[in-house]
């Protein structure tokens, strides 16, 4: 199972949730404070806090100061992807050793499928970042639209359905696409 990590996947949910949200004034660039931010996402405050220094250090959000200070998208949401999102938490992709940073595999010098794992991870590294935080916002708000009062966990199911059924395809596209490269 290749999963994100928590905070990757959190990251992924307040971003789009800052993509997603119009604040009093009806702009999405609005800022709106942690702790509000923790109660809409239904995480823990100090977790919210977390991700968004990370964001703001990858410069995804913007800190603003002060008494209505708070949190905001540094740009368009159109102009954020997952994968970027996914980097500013976890840092570069790896699907498995080879492909990462923390040193060379025992097994580097008789792996027949080495070549092919970084070939996968650009494919899975694409993917990501051809999804951005508007479609992923998309996704989530018709949920609410339709049922603005529902709070509960499967109303998303149909929409993370549909985005994972996009996301598939992409990488086999994009998969068939390294394949016919490499050949």
């Amino acid at each position: 199972m290749i999963i994100l990590s928590k905070l990757a996947d959190y990251g992924v949910i307040i971003a789009t949730q800052l993509a997603v949200t119009r604040y009093p004034q009806g702009n999405a660039l609005t800022q709106v404070n942690a702790m509000t931010l923790a109660a809409e996402v239904k995480l823990p405050p100090t977790t919210v806090a977390k991700v968004l220094k990370l964001l703001a250090r990858a410069g995804i959000v913007t800190a603003v100061r002060g008494a209505a200070g708070g949190y905001r998208l540094a740009r368009d949401a159109q102009d954020i992807s997952v994968g970027e999102v996914v980097a500013a938490i976890d840092g570069a992709l790896a699907m498995t050793q080879c492909t990462s940073d923390i040193g060379p595999c025992e097994r580097l010098q008789f792996c027949p499928t080495r070549p092919h794992w970084h070939r996968i991870n650009q494919a899975v590294e694409a993917a990501l970042e051809r999804i951005p935080l508007t479609e992923m916002a998309a996704a989530s708000a018709a949920p609410h639209a339709a049922a603005p009062h529902a709070a509960a966990p499967h109303a998303a199911a149909p929409h993370a359905a549909a985005l994972s059924h996009a996301t598939v395809t992409s990488l086999t596209l994009e998969t068939a696409r390294l394949e016919n490269t490499a050949s």
